[in-house]
């Protein structure tokens, strides 16, 4: 996925204003929700944003064109992006800057560990501290002659965040294995915190300290779909 910037771009904002003119970002991230946020903040900084939704996905997307800057996802649905992370810093050639992205706790050491150049973390909605985290990462003849902007924050569309909770019931109604509802309970907990939705967050890490427990999780697994439901009604119809 591309975006035309003559398109979407505020209008009245000059090259000067987006410090990353040129550059095309990788998101590879699960959440519609997180993925809405980088769109806009690589939008506001002038880049191009191609996103991935899983480790198999980001992989054909480097086979057609190596990206300057990656910004991975720790926790996705086929595998850990640990692994993406190490594979993109051994590569030739290697992509300039790579950064591992995650709001769970020891997520920062596990991303640096892993060989990425730095880490965001989420939620992610600052654009000055998103601009700089990838500038100061760039190569020096590739550093754009800019400055970040203000620090402006967005705000990701709420239907994204309908989106991801749609998501998370499609997966809840289906006979999920225990590998399943282990992936559901951190892509609940992120989108949670992204959204800063407490009551949502600690009921996602209940499902995740009880998957060991048959009795328990099914409580936990009931709570998790009745909240879902209801941020999607809540939602309204797209």
């Amino acid at each position: 996925m591309t975006d035309d910037l003559k398109d979407i771009m505020p209008r009245g904002l000059s090259r000067h204003d987006r410090p990353l003119s040129g550059l095309t970002v990788l998101v590879v991230e699960d959440s519609r929700f997180a993925s809405e946020a980088m769109r806009l903040l690589c939008l506001r900084s002038g880049a191009r944003i191609r996103r991935a939704d899983c480790l198999h996905s980001a992989r054909r997307h480097l086979c057609v064109y190596r990206p300057q800057v990656s910004v991975i996802d720790l926790g996705l649905p086929d595998g850990m992006g640990d692994t993406l992370i190490s594979e993109l810093v051994r590569s030739t050639p290697r992509v300039p800057v790579v950064l591992g992205c995650s709001g769970d706790d020891g997520a920062r050491v596990r991303a640096l560990d892993a060989g990425a150049d730095g880490f965001l973390a989420k939620p992610v909605t600052s654009l000055a501290a998103f601009q700089q985290a990838v500038m100061s990462h760039l190569p020096s003849d590739g550093l754009p002659a800019m400055r970040p902007v203000s620090d402006e924050r967005v705000q990701p569309d709420r239907f994204a965040f309908r989106d991801d909770m749609v998501h998370a019931a499609e997966m809840l109604a289906a006979d999920a294995d225990a590998r399943t509802l282990d992936y559901l309970a951190q892509f609940l907990a992120g989108v949670a915190r992204d959204a800063h939705d407490r009551t949502l967050e600690t009921a996602a890490d209940g499902l995740a300290l009880c998957h060991r427990n048959a009795a328990a999780k099914v409580g936990a697994r009931a709570k998790i779909a009745s909240l879902v439901q209801a941020r999607i009604a809540a939602s309204g119809p797209v």
